[in-house]
């Protein structure tokens, strides 16, 4: 883990370092405010030590500084400074930090004090994870989902490129749960999710939309490469079976398909995945479709 000392005294920036060294911890610094939220900006520390007091940008204006980037403001800060007036540290908590630490501070306390920020922060992230995490299946949620699809959107907004959207239904699904159970039933979305990790790139993000369905965000892919994906993740479905109570339970899955060329929005792309899902349960399920076929539904199977 990483820790940004932010400090106009040198002084006190060697003492830190030399402190948290010995944790095993990586230090890096700033020498002003300023240049405090850059470096933040850039390496997204998993910790600050902000001195109160400095020339060009003050600690307290620092602190509301980061408190105001969604990209930074979970950072766990500590203020350091020489003053200890109870409104100073009623300030310096008011403004989000974790804790207040008294110069010239104590090596012992100065790490104490580090290890239970880091501690708070681990479970932090540990919760904001499990947020985005569907417990069956182990893939992202739905939040999740719409968040990359999101970062992906701006990004080809911002230096061009592509994004392919995909989303993929079970057929039948509740007929596999009426019949074998609701247990069957989520031993099938589980062995699904698996074959879609299996086929997706790494770059590639792959989600549990809800219920039955699944959905994919490519990056730098068009209709075309998506349809390859999806076709390798039809097939793999189809060819398989689930033993459950000494008898064999299959599945099939259809799937819906859109790229970025020529959408509007983000909302637009899913809106599109999912009318060109509806075609392909339409047209006999276990099938592919895709934006770009607007009158009917590319059959699958070779």
């Amino acid at each position: 883990m990483n820790v940004l000392v932010i400090d106009d005294s040198p002084d006190s920036i060697v003492i830190a370092r030399a402190c948290l060294a010995k944790e095993g911890l990586d230090v890096f610094w700033a020498t002003s405010g300023r240049t405090g939220l850059a470096a933040a900006k850039k390496n997204k520390p998993d910790l600050i030590l902000l001195d109160v007091n400095m020339p060009d940008m003050g600690g307290f204006e620092v602190c509301r500084e980061l408190k105001a980037n969604p990209e930074l403001c979970m950072i766990p800060l500590v203020f350091l400074t020489g003053r200890d007036s109870p409104e100073d540290r009623v300030r310096g908590l008011d403004n989000g930090a974790v804790d207040y630490v008294i110069k010239p501070f104590d090596a012992v306390e100065l790490r104490a004090r580090v290890r239970a920020a880091l501690r708070t922060k681990r479970l932090q992230d540990l919760l904001i994870q499990f947020a985005h995490i569907d417990p069956l299946t182990g893939l992202g949620n739905r939040r999740a989902l719409m968040e990359r699809l999101h970062q992906e959107w701006m990004r080809i907004q911002r230096h061009g490129g592509s994004v392919a959207f995909v989303m993929a239904d079970v057929d039948h699904f509740k007929q596999i749960n009426d019949t074998h159970g609701h247990h069957t039933g989520d031993r099938i979305l589980s062995e699904i999710a698996k074959v879609i990790m299996k086929q997706c790139r790494e770059i590639d993000f792959p989600t549990r939309y809800g219920g039955d369905e699944f959905a994919i965000v490519l990056p730098n892919c068009d209709t075309q490469g998506a349809t390859q994906m999806a076709q390798r993740c039809r097939r793999t479905v189809e060819e398989a079976t689930l033993l459950e109570d000494r008898a064999n339970v299959a599945a099939t899955l259809s799937f819906g398909i859109a790229d970025s060329q020529g959408a509007p929005c983000e909302e637009n792309l899913v809106k599109e995945a999912d009318e060109a899902l509806y075609r392909a349960k339409q047209a006999g399920r276990n099938r592919i479709a895709s934006r770009d076929e607007a009158t009917h539904t590319v059959d699958a199977p070779d």
